[in-house]
């Protein structure tokens, strides 16, 4: 089959784009969404070099709509190097450069470096990735393709959303990178849109530049995050065995709890910040986000009025904040935490603590996240909470990164 052919089918299998077109245009209706937010790149892409720019002999991975480079960290955790990182999000590139020391990072709208139709064996992110890999083959590509458009907790999702077409300028660079593996990953929601036709869709179009994918619904929880978090992760490759989803390490009566996850950070009155840790680690977990750190990094408290520390003061844990927000609840410190969100553009806190009467740092957002505590998110505290909450759990990307690494 002809690249043309290809590209054909490949438009032909997320339903008739040619229809779609009629009522989307992809690459304006992408940038009105990103306009709504200061904090997205308009211009040009920026490429920010590595910091540390020796060679590496582990497997390597790039990531796509990277945000703050969960996934990357949790292969890294498995063993991989990162080098390569692109995201539209100012702060989110901030936060992963100084993740991933060794990574290439790229600022700048995907819609702008890579061509539904046209010749993408020239784009800036092909360019910069065979620079630094050279003749070797990239091991994995990975993205967290913007999931707004498919999730539950978006009350106008519409499956003409573009931003649910993302997926197809992942395909355009796996085609000419031709990586070894590919990992997708998006809410749960994207399986029940449009009946499944989404979920097919992708599966299809990477069958059709030669992948051989299929998806599973994993919870965070069951992978030692302390947070109940469902996420769909698409796993292709060539070769003709699927590769295998991780086995849950654990069952739902022994899930991390929020204590578990933040018991060893000092307590902080409403705007109070602290770099020091008030103990030593007092579980497994806590000693795995600290490892070597001694600096304390993004504990500072939200500033609230007076009368919403009384409605956090008033709240038992684990109980809704708000009657009709049932989803903005105060923690518990015997449960995991429910799904963090992003918050969007908005500076409301999601979360009450489970002890304090304030909404959570940006340190207690990232290990109920699992990121660990070496990881300095940029952007302050309302971008903060965009990284966070858009991020996927280290532990849960290291456990699939676990199985990757068996096959390659």
């Amino acid at each position: 089959m002809g690249k043309e052919e290809v590209k054909i089918k490949i438009l032909d299998t997320i339903g008739n784009m040619e229809i779609i077109s009629k009522k989307l245009n992809l690459n304006e209706d992408i940038k009105s969404f990103t306009e709504r937010n200061l904090y997205y790149w308009d211009g040009e892409p920026k490429v920010f070099p590595p910091i540390d720019n020796s060679n590496t002999s582990k497997p390597i991975v790039a990531e796509l709509f990277s945000g703050l480079g969960g996934t990357s960290i949790g292969f890294e955790m498995a063993g991989f190097e990162t080098i390569l990182g692109v995201d539209i999000h100012k702060p989110s590139i901030q936060t992963f450069r100084a993740a991933h020391p060794k990574a290439i990072s790229i600022l700048g709208d995907i819609t702008k470096m890579v061509k539904i139709e046209g010749d993408n064996s020239k784009s800036l992110i092909v360019k910069e990735i065979k620079q630094r890999i050279g003749e070797r083959q990239l091991d994995v590509l990975i993205a967290g393709i913007p999931c707004q458009g498919f999730s539950l907790s978006n009350s106008k999702r519409h499956h003409l959303d573009a931003r649910n077409y993302l997926f197809l300028y992942f395909v355009e660079i796996a085609k000419i990178l031709n990586p070894k593996v590919i990992m997708i990953e998006n809410v749960s929601g994207l399986r029940s849109m449009s009946g499944g036709k989404f979920e097919s869709d992708i599966i299809e179009a990477l069958k059709l530049i030669g992948y051989k994918t299929h998806a599973k619904i994993l919870n965070a929880a069951d992978y030692r995050v302390p947070e109940k978090r469902k996420r769909i992760v698409f796993l292709g490759t060539k070769s003709e065995d699927l590769i295998k989803f991780p086995e849950p390490l654990l069952t739902e009566d022994k899930y991390y709890t929020v204590k578990d996850a933040l018991s060893d950070l000092p307590s902080l009155n409403v705007g109070e910040i602290k770099s020091q840790y008030s103990s030593a680690p007092q579980t497994l977990f806590q000693s795995l986000m600290r490892r070597t750190e001694d600096v304390l990094k993004n504990h500072q408290a939200p500033s609230h009025p007076s009368e919403v520390v009384e409605k956090i003061k008033n709240t038992s844990p684990g109980k809704p904040m708000y009657p009709k927000y049932k989803q903005r609840i105060r923690l518990s410190w015997q449960q995991p935490s429910p799904t963090q969100v992003s918050g969007g553009i908005r500076p409301q806190f999601q979360f009450g603590h489970p002890e304090d009467s304030r909404g959570l740092t940006i340190r207690e957002r990232c290990r109920i996240q699992s990121i660990p505590d070496r990881v300095e998110v940029f952007g302050g505290l309302v971008q903060g909470r965009v990284q966070t909450g858009n991020a996927v759990p280290p532990l849960l990307a290291k456990a699939i990164a676990e199985e990757i690494i068996k096959v390659l």
